[in-house]
């Protein structure tokens, strides 16, 4: 597998080796959005991914979908990311803020003034909201006016500038799992009438406008997108992936972006024709075979050696090895993730998996 170890030109960066390790909100940030010194050392610990995605992090109050994640809005939590970023560059390794906005996937208790969630359109995600005091449903979320999607447009480039500020190498837009992007984008949740909805065009519109204002901001050598095409989470649905996501492709690829981050929900044929109208650099998080779960390394050495991706995201693995590039080299063992403490909770299942000694 010695594919998943030769080095990458991803924008302007020079990644170690392929092994990217993928986004996965973890739910151990305070109250206020700041993460913490044990952010520092789980990073710190998986420094020796080619790139590590960080968390979901919200890049405005609205923005924020789940409790106790991280923000790149304030002072306060810019200045705490900085110790992540120190810690992964003490080891050398290259890390990039995703920015989530998580549209109607919200409610207005993590909102301090108690406000409806926006989206695209007046429909809920048919999904809930876990809180200490119990499961809440999503509302109906306020239908975004053009001030809104201006606004939003507005906080990706302000978090982009922020995420710079707090040391990241760059930012990667959150377009996948159903958040905000991703409900622009799909048909099922995006009915609006006017220049952003209706049309494969129009519904493209919003994460084209979000992506030029990042790379704008920081330079599109520091901006990745992902994506989810096909993805049904928090109730989205398109009935046209195939001409949504070339459209969307099409108009991402002179723009010079780091990379195209894709998170394979429908089978390799959708990825095969993302990869052939894809100009540049190319991130796949593959989807696990059911005799396979979570993803293997094998799996991310053969769709290298097919061409079909540039490099290979996981996340379960990089969540229980923190040394998952040893443990690859060696051809393991692997550690078990202890699902319990995905979300929320102290150093138990966040910092405490072993390395090979």
């Amino acid at each position: 597998m010695r594919e998943l170890f030769e080095p990458l030109s991803a924008g302007k960066l020079e990644l170690r080796n392929r092994l990217v390790m993928a986004p996965m909100t973890r739910s151990r940030a305070s109250a206020g959005g700041a993460v913490t010194e044990l952010t520092a050392e789980y990073y710190r610990q998986r420094a020796s991914a080619g790139l590590i995605i960080t968390e979901g992090t919200q890049p405005s109050v609205r923005g924020q979908g789940y409790i106790l994640t991280p923000g790149l809005h304030s002072d306060e939590q810019v200045e705490a990311w900085r110790a992540v970023t120190d810690a992964v560059h003490e080891e050398g390794g290259t890390i990039f803020a995703q920015l989530m906005h998580s549209g109607r996937v919200g409610h207005p208790v993590l909102y301090p003034d108690g406000g409806l969630p926006l989206g695209p359109s007046p429909i809920a995600s048919g999904d809930r909201l876990f809180t200490p005091d119990g499961m809440l449903d999503h509302p109906v979320p306020k239908e975004m006016t053009l001030d809104d999607i201006a606004g939003a447009v507005g906080e990706f480039a302000a978090a982009a500038r922020n995420a710079v500020a707090a040391g990241f190498d760059g930012v990667e837009l959150h377009g996948a799992n159903g958040y905000l992007i991703q409900q622009f984008l799909a048909d099922g949740s995006n009915v609006r009438t006017d220049a952003y909805g209706g049309t494969v065009e129009n519904r493209v519109r919003f994460a084209v406008e979000a992506v030029r204002a990042a790379a704008d901001a920081i330079g599109p050598e520091r901006v990745g997108l992902r994506v989810s095409p096909g993805g049904t989470s928090s109730g989205v649905s398109e009935s046209d992936t195939p001409e949504l996501y070339s459209a969307l492709v099409g108009r991402l690829a002179p723009l010079g972006l780091a990379y195209l981050h894709v998170m394979e929900e429908l089978n390799r044929d959708m990825t095969r024709r993302i990869r052939a109208e894809w100009p540049g650099t190319l991130i796949l998080n593959p989807h696990p075979t059911p005799e396979s779960f979570p993803a293997r390394p094998e799996e991310g050495a053969e769709a290298l050696r097919e061409g079909v991706a540039d490099a290979i995201a996981f996340g379960e693995l990089w969540l229980a090895n923190p040394d998952l590039p040893a443990r690859i080299e060696a051809g393991g063992p692997y550690n078990t993730a202890d699902r319990s403490t995905f979300y929320g909770g102290d150093h138990r299942g966040y910092t405490d998996y072993p390395a090979l000694s």
